[in-house]
């Protein structure tokens, strides 16, 4: 029996095909995103059932004086962009996102301005590859640029946000930019995968062997991180409605990228000989972690903390909360989060803008 009618019962066959299709490639994506757009925007969430009265939410795919619906980069791959702007107001400031939920914070009173990785969601690439995690970063250093020039965003304060794997964008992003943001806000930062989560040091050599001849396999052996990231058993349910994720095996060469990437973070967080460079973190800063986390480790995001530079940062760990923060914990402890967050944006645009 086809896996979509499995996890879908009563869709359609043709929309069982969608889904089940390989999708590799961005076309295939992109189909089965707008096929089941309507069923996943329905989901009994608390982001997405919440009230969002005078939310504007604009749609860019960019493909520049073709389509206007993609962005092209200077690589020459199309980028899916999607904004969130309050309708009625000028924002009060712009969150770029580097990966995490967006929607919600434009009805807080802020411009919301995500991407899609290359090979991720409805961006162009092979789906789950990511080559060099240094080029991803300029891709989103090339984005968010061209958003923050433009004439009406200019003067607003800007922040990074960065969940599990866009924490380690974001403060990449920063290293690079160190004066160009007005703080950054990381959601159980991808600073250190968990022990658990990478394959013990023979099988990691054996893989490293092989990327260098097959970098776009899928070999590297992986637990369930619906399982591991997601406390609330209904939202863990509601996982698989995101049908567009990529939910298989990591590439191997995606795989070294980022143990690669965060094996130097956790470097630069616990030990003292390579110092210099957590002063380099000298941005507001706002760390949010679940205690039990078992993706990511939350006692780097406690190093990084105390660590780094910045003369203004704040980080929570959450008593009992597992990875994703924002998407897999009870009602209650994600709205409580989500206020964390808003709180410490509207205090940091105040003073922004005051400044």
């Amino acid at each position: 029996m086809a896996a979509a009618k499995l996890k879908f019962p009563g869709i359609s066959d043709e929309l069982s095909e969608i889904l089940d299709a390989k999708m590799d490639e961005a076309p295939a994506r992109r189909r089965a995103r707008e096929a089941f757009k309507d069923i996943q925007l329905n989901i009994d969430h608390i982001l997405l059932k919440a009230t969002c009265d005078g939310l504007k939410t604009e749609e860019r795919a960019t493909f520049l004086a073709v389509l206007q619906s993609y962005e092209v980069n200077s690589r020459g791959v199309e980028i899916f962009c999607k904004s969130w702007l309050p309708e009625t107001s000028q924002p009060k400031g712009l969150v770029c996102y580097c990966h995490g939920t967006a929607r919600k914070l434009a009805s807080s009173g802020y411009g919301v301005f995500a991407m899609d990785y290359p090979g991720f969601g409805l961006s162009a690439g092979l789906h789950g590859y990511i080559p060099s995690f240094d080029r991803l970063v300029d891709d989103v250093i090339e984005h968010y640029s061209k958003v923050k020039e433009y004439p009406e965003f200019r003067t607003l304060p800007s922040f990074l946000f960065g969940q599990s794997l866009g924490g380690a964008v974001a403060l990449k992003v920063h290293l690079k930019q160190p004066n160009a943001w007005s703080g950054a806000i990381l959601v159980a930062p991808m600073c250190k995968i968990a022990d658990d989560m990478v394959p013990p040091f023979l099988v990691k050599q054996i893989l490293i062997g092989i990327a260098n001849i097959l970098p776009k396999h899928k070999l590297v052996p992986q637990k369930d991180l619906a399982e591991a990231a997601f406390r609330d058993l209904k939202n863990r349910e509601l996982a698989k409605y995101n049908v567009i994720v990529y939910k298989d095996k990591p590439r191997l060469r995606t795989a070294l990228e980022l143990l690669k990437t965060t094996e130097g973070i956790e470097l630069m967080a616990l030990r003292n000989c390579i110092a210099d460079n957590l002063k380099k973190v000298s941005l507001p800063l706002l760390i949010l972690h679940g205690e039990n986390d078992t993706v990511t480790d939350p006692s780097v995001s406690k190093a990084l903390y105390e660590k780094a530079s910045s003369k203004d940062k704040k980080c929570i760990l959450y008593k009992d909360a597992f990875h994703s923060l924002l998407e897999g914990e009870p009602d209650d402890m994600i709205i409580r989060v989500f206020a964390d967050i808003i709180s410490w944006l509207d205090d940091h645009s105040r003073s922004s803008t005051d400044s």
